[in-house]
């Protein structure tokens, strides 16, 4: 009577190997986006490509530019969402300098349009990464602390995450990173970072109107105009209006506690 084959252990069934299907592989394959958005950052300034981002590299080829957009401006703003978008996934500064140069070369409405587009899906891909490297282990390791604040979140996501875009003080990549870690689904976070960029998109892409002749005063625009009264008071409106929901949320809840308890 012939016996049955033994059963291949972990080792014959290639355990661990790269696209094996086990831990081993699935390990390096949820470091594989991280490692690319953090290889493009290095290579980004590694090839000196950040003298294309700035005032002095549109003053000197913004005649160029210009006419690449009235052949055929269709093009040139798809290649803006692209580098826009890889610009925010890769974590570089500048994103409100192209802004501002795209509404020197689009108009308010549609550099702002394009802006909020190539913004967004730099931001999904970093979030993306992030969740797919970290998310699990870091709420694997979470304490109770951050486990109910993690619940928090995530039961207010939309509000909590529209708040954070809107106010213009805390930086745009560690808002990509922070609902990440917290199981933010991906649909929360794409429609909350979509709306709550469009203000600042707005006002940036409003002053490439008069960048033109800023320009050829040998002048720069003034990026800190978010901080401005004028300005920021209305995003803070919008961002109390924002967090409205989970107040009244709270305030009932709390009603209804108070009530049990008489």
């Amino acid at each position: 009577m012939t016996e049955p084959a033994e059963n291949p252990g972990p080792a014959a069934r290639g355990a661990g190997a790269p696209g094996s299907g086990q831990p081993g592989g699935r390990g390096l394959r949820r470091w594989l986006p991280v490692a690319v958005l953090g290889l493009g950052f290095v290579l980004f300034f590694a090839f000196g490509l950040q003298r294309y981002i700035g005032w002095d590299a549109l003053r000197e080829h913004r005649d160029w530019l210009a006419v690449a957009v009235a052949r055929n401006e269709a093009l040139v703003a798809a290649v803006f969402v692209g580098i826009y978008a890889l610009v925010v996934a890769f974590s570089i500064p500048g994103g409100a300098i192209m802004t501002v140069s795209a509404g020197f070369l689009f108009g308010t409405v549609l550099a702002a349009t394009y802006g909020v587009v190539g913004g967004t899906l730099g931001a999904v891909c970093v979030f993306l990464a992030a969740r797919t490297a970290f998310g699990d282990v870091l709420r694997a390791k979470a304490g109770p602390a951050l486990k109910r604040m993690e619940a928090g979140f995530r039961e207010n996501a939309f509000s909590y995450l529209l708040f954070l875009r809107l106010i213009p003080l805390f930086p745009f990549w560690l808002i990509n990173l922070v609902p990440a870690f917290l199981g933010v689904s991906l649909r929360t976070y794409f429609f909350a970072t979509l709306i709550g960029v469009i203000p600042g998109a707005l006002v940036f892409a409003s002053l490439g109107n008069g960048l033109g002749a800023i320009l050829d005063a040998g002048g720069e625009p003034d990026l800190g105009i978010l901080s401005r009264p004028d300005v920021l008071l209305p995003l803070l409106a919008l961002a109390v209006l924002a967090v409205l929901p989970v107040a009244y949320k709270k305030f009932k809840a709390r009603r209804k506690f108070e009530a049990r308890g008489h």
